[in-house]
């Protein structure tokens, strides 16, 4: 297998970091297109939830990059020198920053209620799907018992999905 450091940045998946960029652009900075929401009593209620589960999905984001340590990549393509992480958060989902970004994106969708950011907020979940498949594959190659740990734990959404 070739290292990762030999392989191009693109060949070890800039490509899903870039689209990932630019959908969280567009949820945080982009029209955010026609109300879902217009009742003022219901709307000041999701957006306390919102800014509750912002605040949560911070937190999610900032232990699981301290659980993976020198793990710590944008990348979807593990570094050469990683090793499985299975523990802290990573004991509940395999993908625990990709969760809390997706928090990330519930909690401003809570707060800002476009159709628009709920269709970026729907695209930044596929595409992190679609990444972390691709990222899996590079971590079965690397770890033999990944697959076994991909029968216990789920992928992005604790105990759901």
């Amino acid at each position: 297998m070739n290292s990762s450091l030999h392989k191009s940045i693109f060949k070890r998946g800039a490509w899903y970091v870039v689209v990932q960029g630019i959908l969280i652009g567009l949820i945080l900075f982009g029209p955010q297109g026609s109300l879902l929401i217009k009742s003022e009593p219901f709307a000041t209620i999701l957006q306390s939830c919102g800014i509750t589960i912002g605040l949560l999905a911070c937190l999610i984001m900032v232990i699981a990059a301290i659980n993976l340590g020198k793990n710590l990549t944008p990348l979807p393509c593990p570094k050469d020198n990683a090793v499985l992480i299975q523990t802290g958060l990573y004991q509940y989902v395999r993908h625990p920053i990709y969760f809390g970004v997706l928090l990330a994106a519930l909690a401003w969708l809570l707060i800002f209620p476009g159709i628009y950011v709920l269709a970026y907020s729907i695209c930044l979940f596929v595409l992190f799907d679609i990444k972390a498949r691709r990222e899996e594959v590079w971590l079965v190659e690397r770890f033999p018992t990944y697959m076994d740990y991909q029968a216990r734990v789920k992928k992005l959404i604790p105990g759901v999905y």
